[in-house]
């Protein structure tokens, strides 16, 4: 689908910041790096179109503020705890005689919070917004007595205060403590199987927004429900050997609470299920997962110029796609262009990196795409994506160092592939590895094979990784434990991972999720980072800014 982008006037407001032209060719003074520019967190919310977030509860209309005084009529809520779908009788006495008043729902909005940069976007952590739902009117009787059976909905866990409010005051009180419920399906299956897990009951705060997964006992990563109201649903694969598993789920900072019952929150204990293996059926097809496409709720992009801008330009760009893998063939059009004569086109991107920086991490790139000339003030013209850094990049239209037109495109990381001199895939990112003591050529490196004896050592290779602390970085599961991470900033996108076969004959699973990247620059109060988020279709902050972090999938044969 064609894509329009920036109008005069929004061109004006896409970035707080001004950032420097792209000059073609050649690295220009940087501005300022991601560690020392000026923070301006975004708080994001769930972004349009994101799949499974419900509604508000109950009425879902948020109730008008009132005050909450010490002294209230206790509220009866017979049973007071339990998962959702639990039905409740609410009661109360010693109220108002014959009043029709409302009851309320305590509830809360979760957001991600990120500081959006003109060179990079840094992770700031996540926020809550508590406040309170209409729940029901009901009216007492003649005695100031009144009965309400209704059902617990789907919301975040953990503890709901219900008032009934009268002029603007809370004058009864009563609550409800909602607790995790999980599932899984399906319940058996061979090596490989896609498991969905729905877990919820997950709370609005520290400890209860995220949870632990565990696979036999061994961390397979993450999973958050911050935008999704707490309830988290997320997929795993089956690893062998044939027998029964068992997926864990326990609150926790992304790593598993173990006393949980002696803290805090002791309702957020989580729960396990079993899953059986059935056979072994032979290594899946590598592949990669996007999150669904949804509407960015955030305008500003990465690498996008403002100074060096014709002020005076009417011309407009446009793209036949906006987002793609590298190597990419993309048709750009370009109209009302006044300028005549050749036109550069150019990839804006970035080079540096954040871990040996001394003030300025990052400074702006100019690639070149190719050159022409208009036609009518039009320029029709197929450019390829560059094998570069993922993420979001920007393709302007620049007459000298002056930028005519240009507009935002995204890099989708992919699976590198191995081929033969005639074009033939021999392997899906995964070889035996080069052994060398020498950085991967950037066209692979190693044997391409997806069969090996334990103790070989092999390789998978992506493509198109960022550089932003939303998406340089995945996690690597084999068998569904988490063994360490990669990142390609410093490689411009290219991550070649080694790996050790091991464990018993027959197939392993290899899967790579995003991280949150928390390292350097280190921000406070950044939970869940550094671990491999399993929520990453519906509950990533990179979502509401038009990112799509991927989960990709590998698979080995082990054979004696």
């Amino acid at each position: 689908m064609k894509s329009k982008f920036l109008s005069r006037r929004q061109r004006t407001i896409l970035l707080r910041a001004v950032v420097t032209s792209i000059l073609p060719l050649a690295m220009i003074t940087p501005a300022n790096g991601a560690d020392t520019a000026v923070l301006a967190p975004i708080v994001l919310t769930a972004p349009v179109g994101l799949q499974g977030v419900p509604t508000l509860p109950f009425t879902g209309v948020k109730s008008a503020s009132f005050t909450v005084p010490e002294k209230m009529v206790t509220l009866d809520v017979i049973p007071n705890q339990g998962p959702e779908g639990t039905p409740i009788t609410i009661s109360g006495k010693d109220l108002p005689a014959n009043a029709t008043l409302p009851l309320t729902w305590s509830t809360a909005d979760g957001a991600w919070i990120v500081d959006v940069q003109p060179n990079t976007v840094n992770y700031m952590g996540v926020k809550y917004i508590k406040y309170s739902v209409d729940m029901v009117t009901v009216t007492t009787d003649a005695s100031g007595a009144f009965t309400y059976k209704t059902k617990i909905p789907r919301d975040f866990g953990g503890v709901h205060d219900i008032y009934m409010v009268k002029d603007g005051a809370a004058i009864a009180h009563g609550g409800f403590q909602m607790n995790p419920t999980l599932s899984i399906s399906p319940k058996s299956g061979p090596i490989g199987t896609p498991i969905t897990v729905t877990y919820t009951g997950m709370g609005p705060n520290l400890y209860t927004g995220g949870v632990s997964v565990l696979w036999d006992n061994s961390p397979a990563g993450e999973a958050m429900a911050i935008w999704t109201r707490g309830t988290s649903v997320f997929k795993i694969r089956a690893a062998g050997p044939v027998g029964t598993h068992y997926v864990a789920l326990t609150a926790g900072i992304g790593v598993q609470y173990m006393n949980i019952k002696q803290s805090p929150v002791p309702f957020a204990k989580g729960s396990f299920a079993a899953f059986k293996v059935t056979k072994d059926a032979g290594a899946p097809k590598a592949s990669i997962e996007y999150p669904a496409a949804v509407e960015p709720s955030v305008t500003q992009r990465t690498t996008l110029s403002q100074v060096g801008l014709d002020p005076n330009t009417k011309a407009v760009a446009t793209l036949s796609k906006t987002s793609g893998a590298v190597g990419a063939k993309v048709k750009l059009n370009v109209t009302g262009l006044t300028t005549t004569g050749a036109h550069q086109i150019v990839w804006a991107t970035v080079v540096g990196n954040r871990v040996n920086c001394t003030g300025t991490c990052w400074v702006y790139n100019g690639l070149p795409m190719g050159s022409a000339t208009p036609t009518n003030g039009t320029i029709d013209q197929e450019v390829t994506i560059p094998d570069n850094l993922g993420g979001w990049h920007v393709i302007q239209v620049k007459q000298g160092d002056v930028v005519e037109a240009q507009i935002p495109f995204y890099v989708k990381a992919s699976i590198f592939l191995y081929k033969d001199k005639n074009g033939k895939t021999l392997s899906a990112g995964i070889a035996k590895a080069d052994t060398a003591n020498t950085p991967e050529l950037r066209d692979g490196s190693g044997v391409p094979k997806s069969t090996f004896k334990a103790g070989e050592e092999f390789t998978i290779a992506i493509k198109g990784v960022g550089w932003t602390q939303l998406d340089n970085t995945l996690a690597v599961t084999y068998d569904n434990s988490y063994i360490g991470y990669g990142c390609g900033f410093n490689s411009n996108g290219y991550m070649v991972v080694h790996l050790i076969a091991t464990g018993a004959p027959g197939t392993h699973i290899i899967d790579l999720h995003p991280v949150l990247y928390v390292f350097q620059p280190s921000f406070a109060n950044t939970p869940y980072g550094a671990l491999p988020v399993l929520t990453n279709g519906n509950d990533l902050p990179g979502l509401a800014l038009g990112y799509q972090p991927p989960t990709v999938r590998f698979a080995i044969t082990i054979t004696k």
